[in-house]
């Protein structure tokens, strides 16, 4: 008897883990981002590990959802400007993903060369269609701002990049382009919005040329801020003929109204 009882194993300890709080949980509240995630044992808690999983999966979703020019189109129709139609080089979704280049470029289009405009304003699906959708919001803003002192034209892009617009405003010979392209979707934001302006666009501009509103989304910059931005980008390259890194500098003293 005394035999078997050695032989028998004790009952196994069931250890259970529990989630260790991280000392900055707190700045959780002020950032959509992955701070702060706390652990259980040496590794992350199955619900972030799970969430992590879920928001990888809408960055993913983000970049292959519709582009939906006909909503975009009939409101931007309530604004009575001419609205052109364009497409990039990049003939599907798998080659504007494989060939960056071809998004850049426009593919063969028709303009009348007697066509002039101050501003251009271009909306390109990029890489986030979904977040493109809050552009007809901005623009309705900025209209009654801008109407009186330029000419003002738009057009939509698919399977754009941002340099599309250089081309775009070199055809439409537009001295001033503002690209509102979705950006590449985030773990925390997959519908966010850019903006990027250029004087005096032209095919081969480079970067440090452009100005950049970012960011443009539900829990980032909301669309007044952007909205005030923008004009006041307007207006200063207009002023002082410039755009880019030579204009940045003044943004410093720019304050955003909120009202």
């Amino acid at each position: 008897m005394n035999l078997i009882n050695s032989l028998v194993m004790d009952k196994p300890k069931i250890y259970k883990s529990e989630l260790q709080e991280d000392p900055y949980t707190q700045l959780r509240k002020l950032s959509k981002a992955r701070i702060a995630l706390g652990n259980t044992g040496g590794s992350q808690s199955l619900k972030h590990v799970l969430q992590f999983q879920l928001d990888h999966a809408k960055a993913r979703d983000a970049i292959y959802k519709e582009f939906e020019i006909v909503k975009i189109e009939s409101e931007l129709k309530n604004f009575d400007l001419k609205i052109f139609h364009f497409k990039s080089k990049a003939k599907d979704r798998e080659e504007y993903l494989k060939r960056p280049d071809l998004g850049k470029l426009l593919a063969s289009s028709k303009i009348e060369k007697t066509l002039e405009f101050d501003i251009i304003f271009n909306i390109v699906d990029g890489l986030s269609p979904e977040a493109t959708l809050q552009s007809p919001k901005i623009i309705e803003k900025l209209l009654p701002k801008l109407k009186d002192k330029y000419s003002i034209a738009m057009s939509i892009v698919q399977n754009g990049r941002v340099a599309i617009g250089d081309e775009i405003a070199e055809k439409l010979n537009a001295k001033f382009t503002a690209t509102f392209i979705g950006e590449r979707p985030g773990l925390s934001s997959p519908k966010s919005l850019g903006i990027y302006t250029t004087y005096l666009p032209k095919s081969g501009t480079t970067d440090e040329r452009r100005n950049c509103i970012s960011n443009i989304h539900s829990d980032g910059m909301g669309i007044t801020d952007a909205t005030n931005l923008l004009e006041f980008l307007i207006n200063e390259s207009f002023a002082k003929k410039i755009s880019g890194v030579s204009l940045k500098s003044n943004l410093k003293n720019h304050k955003i109204d909120h009202a």
